[in-house]
């Protein structure tokens, strides 16, 4: 698993996740469990990293990239 996308906060990497998933592409989450314990997106804790298998990372930041 390679990391293609690091999210501010949970909602956007559940949008991030939903998007690449409807393209067919198993996706991740990674994250710290204090960010969303506490709600705290200082420092990185709230930070989570969307995370793709190797072979689908391009078409991955590709999807992304026509989003942004």
């Amino acid at each position: 698993m390679v990391t293609i996308y690091y999210a501010p906060g949970q909602l956007r990497a559940h949008l991030v996740k939903a998007k690449l998933e409807s393209a067919g592409i198993p996706v991740l989450l990674r994250y710290e469990s204090a960010g969303i314990l506490f709600g705290i997106t200082v420092d990185g804790l709230g930070e989570v990293q969307v995370m793709v298998p190797e072979k689908f990372a391009q078409e991955a930041r590709r999807i992304l990239g026509e989003s942004t």
